[in-house]
């Protein structure tokens, strides 16, 4: 199931999503080589978050980047990486997917809150997710990039903030209408069931435990960061518009 857009109008235009969303193209084309060997390694070996050497658990070790490149981790790691990594990617389909969740949904989360806290509680969010899952391995070698963590706080944010909301999906050949809380629980739940079953493997792949992490904290923060005004904003418009409707 592929989200493809929502029924949820914005009033305000979602300034710091399409900021977002251009940035994470901007890396992946110019600091990533889109996907070009050297420039992704010297990528991964700069700004990927690696749990083992920002905690100098894993001193010493030589880990490969691909194209036969590899780079040895210092102990040096810098808490920087915490956020550059949420604007880097392991490839095309990763960006797309990603960037496809946060066209969908950020906007919407950003016009309850405002694009400067919008960027605040992605960010936050962003580092949560990955603290999620640096705790699940501590010593782990592996980069972690994407952006999805902090949008997996997205998520969660929108699911609270609208449940009823109409989702449409491609699926099978065809598209369907169900609402965002089914469409969004669905996906924690798979993230919370593959992360179960990812605990104790020390290889490579989807950072499950980002998503459940962001997942969780954008739930918890969009409490936080919504801004009544434009809550009651957007309550009024749809005030209207059922008025609207009545009168057809």
């Amino acid at each position: 199931m592929i989200p493809i857009r929502d029924e949820n109008p914005t009033l305000h235009t979602p300034l710091m999503t399409f900021l977002l969303v251009g940035m994470n193209i901007f890396v992946w084309f110019t600091v990533q080589g889109m996907g070009e060997h050297t420039a992704m390694a010297e990528a991964l070996c700069r700004y990927a978050l690696i749990p083992g050497d920002l905690l100098a658990t894993s001193v010493g070790t030589i880990i490969p980047v691909g194209g036969g490149l590899a780079c040895q981790l210092d102990g040096n790691g810098q808490m920087s990486t915490i956020f550059s990594s949420m604007f880097m990617h392991g490839g095309w389909l990763h960006l797309a997917g990603n960037m496809l969740f946060l066209w969908i949904f950020g906007d919407n989360v950003e016009d309850i809150m405002g694009p400067l806290r919008f960027a605040v509680f992605f960010a936050l969010c962003g580092a949560a997710a990955a603290v999620a899952q640096i705790a699940t391995d501590l010593d782990s070698t592996v980069p972690m990039v994407g952006a999805s963590g902090a949008i997996g706080g997205v998520l969660g944010a929108y699911a609270l903030s609208f449940p009823r909301t109409r989702v449409h999906l491609f699926f099978i050949f065809t598209t369907v209408s169900v609402p965002a809380i089914f469409v969004l629980g669905y996906w924690f739940v798979l993230q919370l069931l593959s992360g179960l079953g990812s605990l104790g493997y020390e290889g490579g792949g989807v950072a499950f435990w980002a998503h459940i992490g962001g997942f969780v904290a954008g739930s918890v923060l969009v409490f936080l960061f919504r801004d009544p005004e434009r809550i009651r904003a957007r309550r009024a418009q749809a005030r209207r518009h059922q008025a609207g409707h009545r009168w057809l």
